[in-house]
């Protein structure tokens, strides 16, 4: 097992402070464990103390036997063992100040349960698998400060990829705005261990290699093709390697330009390069050596169809967002918040929704989670369902206007939506469907599969979702402003400046009824103002 370790890299526009804390966060990655210890600042700074890397191939097991081994797995306890010392040296000990994710070699497990209840009985680590959502939300979440920070990307369109082990990660950003994501099932891991079944010469694996790579290739192509002032950042450890042997200067923070002129020499040494020979001729360690050609050719063969000449190198991994979501202390945030929300106005304008009241009805539901935090209790992982759910509650009668309800949750839980996890639209569209209709039952499917904590926080949220749909029965936004509280039993909602409640007050008897059995407060209106 080889282990890489760094210090003081900065991450960031931050440095240390007295009032600075330390995190750390965790990658179990399809080919190592990588950890990143840092500090934050007061004002959400972020400064890199220490990184270490270890190989453990839990991928070579998950994708060519469908489990990770039991070696495999004594390998990472051991690996997050030394780690968790590590993390008492520096006195992080805290819960709440360490993160630790997992990526697509233990998601595809099948052993996925297994391997995390002996990982955290071992070490007392709480892994969480991430998809593929997930992995671009947080993705984004890094790169954002080095788009902002380089000029030329200013006004242009930038293809984020990350060819990594099991998968390839590609976004499509334009400034803050999310354009396009998707994973593809193109790893270099993947593709190594394909090439070892063919068992063919080495003469012919770079052939074959181009033959896998070309397929999803022509795919990414067909998606972001049409952009203008297209510029390509790629990500991950061996791209960045390679831009260091062809530019020794590469390296620190920002991003660095790679003409892809220099950069094909290079690879055209390493595919024609035995993996021994590069383990002695650049010192890499094997598992680096078995990933390089196929993550090199993979980029290169993206980099020429999109008839770019040159790639933006960037020195930004899985790590830097998860600790940019640390640094605001919540994973949900108005920054996160706004690519999800662009993805989701998408998805209703395909359907032909009604904008304006969808809108509205996610800001009056947005204004009652505020209001009523005393009686939900829920975090703003929750206020983003709602936001959500309001916002999509309607487009169901695209399909038809009776049981629009069970339409729009058909189509939220078909759909992709960046930056949210399948859980995440399995509970969209639950609330969603419960915006009219029947209350939550024990034989509704889906709602019985969830846990105790999800199955109340869709009631909750429906029950807030159906007041908030109440209070624009009239489309047309009249009802601006609205303060709650409590009286008697009774929650008592204030609208100021509408004359009129009575098309609300008629639409409240008929969705208010959920909301006094879910919070035990009957939903009344009163007129301020007028």
């Amino acid at each position: 097992m080889s282990s890489d370790r760094t210090r003081g890299q900065p991450c960031g526009t931050a440095t240390a402070t007295d009032l600075a804390k330390p995190v750390a966060v965790i990658d179990i990655g399809t080919s190592a464990i990588r950890m990143a210890i840092a500090e934050i600042g007061p004002e959400g700074q972020i400064h890199k103390l220490e990184t270490l890397t270890q190989d453990v191939q839990l991928g070579r097991d998950a994708f060519t036997r469908g489990a990770i081994g039991r070696a495999t797995i004594e390998d990472c306890v051991r690996v997050l063992k030394s780690y968790r010392q590590m993390l008492d040296e520096y006195q992080i000990t805290r819960s709440d100040r360490i993160r630790v994710v997992a990526t697509n070699a233990v998601r595809e497990a099948e052993n996925q349960l297994a391997f995390l209840d002996r990982i955290y009985i071992a070490t007392g680590f709480q892994v969480e698998p991430t998809d593929e959502a997930e992995v671009s939300r947080i993705t984004y979440l890094g790169i954002q400060p080095y788009l902002r920070r380089e000029p030329a990307l200013a006004n242009a369109t930038a293809l984020v990829l990350d060819v990594g082990g099991g998968s390839t990660e590609v976004l499509v950003v334009r400034g803050s705005d999310v354009l396009f994501s998707h994973s593809y099932k193109l790893g270099s891991l993947r593709l190594r261990e394909m090439l070892e079944a063919y068992r063919a010469p080495t003469g012919q694996l770079r052939n074959i290699m181009e033959s896998q790579i070309r397929r999803t290739v022509e795919q990414i192509v067909q998606q972001v093709a049409s952009h203008p002032h297209l510029e390509m950042i790629a990500l991950g450890e061996e791209i960045r390697f390679a831009a260091s042997q062809v530019q020794p200067e590469v390296g620190g923070d920002g991003l660095a330009r790679i003409p892809i002129r220099s950069l094909q020499p290079f690879v055209d040494m390493v595919l024609d390069t035995s993996v021994d020979e590069l383990v002695q001729s650049l010192h890499l360690t094997f598992a680096n050596a078995e990933t390089l050609g196929p993550t090199l050719l993979s980029n290169v063969s993206v980099a020429r169809a999109l008839k770019l000449k040159d790639v933006y190198v960037g020195n930004v991994d899985l790590r830097d967002g998860l600790l940019r979501e640390m640094a605001v202390a919540s994973r949900w945030t108005e920054e996160s918040f706004k690519p999800v929300i662009q993805s989701v106005l998408d998805l209703g304008r395909k359907y032909q929704f009604d904008e304006r009241h969808a809108r509205h009805v996610a800001e009056l539901a947005k204004m009652l989670f505020h209001e009523l935090r005393s009686e939900h209790r829920m975090d703003a992982r929750y206020e983003l369902i709602l936001c959500v759910a309001a916002l999509l509650h309607e487009i169901g009668t695209f399909v038809g206007t009776r049981n629009h309800h069970k339409h729009t949750f058909y189509l939220i839980t078909n759909s992709e939506l960046f930056g949210l996890r399948t859980e995440d639209l399995d509970l969209i569209g639950l609330v969603s469907r419960y915006h009219r209709g029947d209350s939550p039952k024990p034989n509704h499917e889906k709602y019985i599969m969830l846990d105790r904590e999800q199955r109340i926080a869709v009631a909750k949220l429906a029950a807030l979702l159906r007041v908030a749909d109440a209070l624009d029965r009239s489309r047309s936004q009249r009802v601006q402003q609205l303060h709650c509280q409590r009286d008697n039993g009774r929650l008592v909602i204030s609208i100021p400046n509408v004359d009129d409640l009575s098309l609300e007050e008629l639409a409240l008897k008929e969705k208010g009824p959920l909301f006094e059995e879910i919070f035990g407060l009957q939903v009344l209106l009163r007129k301020v103002g007028s």
